[in-house]
């Protein structure tokens, strides 16, 4: 049982794969593109979701009518501290990094590492580290903050900055904040995702670590290592382009730039790989398509369903 106004499930916590499988079958998507996109806006919230309908519509009747009661019920958590929600907007809206964040939200070191102390021990966010160490220490730049609930995030990055006025009827901001958004809002959702079809596709020499790699010279989506130790190194792209050869050049460039050697490469892409990519397709260099995330909501049992026991709206 789930209650999202309790505790933000701090014990047995379930999983972000849990989530996004409840949230799929329950509403009964088809299409994995619309369910990665209504996920980012409504995952993990537990609300029953009209896929017929168009997003903005759904955002309308589900947070903007119901803003009084979904303010109240978050401010419970936050107590209502401005420093608190600045910190979650600038999170929401920008690169997770901690300290650039709190530069953001325009608050001191201290209290935004008393602000992240609170939010972590409330169950609001977590803390993501790099999946490496910097070829040297002093490229070490600040971890991650990232959200543990995907309608928190979207809340906090469309909602409640401005929420003067959402609560005089006026959406208009709102709407078009998030249209112009909308394209990159669902890139983590399909990471998160990637990462966890690259745990299902290695059987024999399974992953035993994955997630980002970032320094202060270069970013890269994926990094994991096998139980065998063997490095994987990968690029996940959300765009409506294929994916080019010059992908697999950039990714090799940064990961010489910071001294990885990577044994196997991955690229996942909502719509594909140009021809020149995919010749390049071998047991080192692995591609992956949205479809082949249909791995991750295959042969789903009602006993794999979570139960939200919090506010419908």
């Amino acid at each position: 049982m789930v209650d999202i106004n309790k505790g933000f499930f701090m014990a047995q916590q379930p999983t972000f794969l849990q989530h996004f499988r409840s949230f799929y079958v329950q509403n009964k998507f088809n299409d994995l593109e619309q369910a990665i996109e209504y996920f980012a806006v409504f995952g993990q919230s537990g609300w029953t979701i009209d896929k017929n309908k168009p997003l903005l519509d759904l955002i309308e009747s589900k947070f903007l009518k119901n803003y009084a009661y979904i303010h109240g019920d978050i401010t419970k958590i936050t107590q209502s501290n401005k420093i608190t929600h600045a910190l979650l907007s600038a999170i929401a809206t920008g690169d997770r990094r901690m300290f650039s964040s709190f530069k953001r939200a325009r608050i001191s070191r201290e209290e935004g590492d008393r602000t992240v102390d609170f939010l972590y021990d409330n169950g609001l966010i977590e803390i993501e580290y790099s999946t490496e160490l910097p070829l040297y220490e002093e490229d070490h730049i600040s971890d991650k903050l990232n959200f543990m609930h995907a309608y928190m995030r979207f809340w906090f990055a469309f909602i409640s900055p401005f929420y003067k006025n959402i609560k005089e009827g006026n959406y208009k901001e709102v709407k078009e904040r998030f249209t112009n958004r909308e394209q990159g809002f669902s890139d983590l959702i399909f990471e998160k995702l990637c990462f966890e079809l690259l745990k299902k596709s290695f059987v024999d020499d399974p992953v035993v670590k994955v997630g980002g790699y970032w320094d202060k010279h270069a970013e890269i989506d994926l990094v994991a290592k096998t139980k065998s130790g063997k490095l994987i190194a990968g690029v996940c792209k959300y765009s409506q382009a294929k994916v080019k050869k010059t992908e697999w050049t950039k990714l090799k460039e940064k990961c010489d730039l910071v001294g990885l050697k990577p044994d196997i490469i991955v690229f996942f892409a909502k719509n594909g790989f140009t021809n020149e990519l995919k010749l390049l397709k071998s047991d080192t260099v692995k591609l992956f398509t949205l479809k082949s995330l249909k791995m991750l909501i295959e042969e789903v049992s009602n006993k794999d369903l979570l139960t939200y026991m919090g506010k419908k709206y």
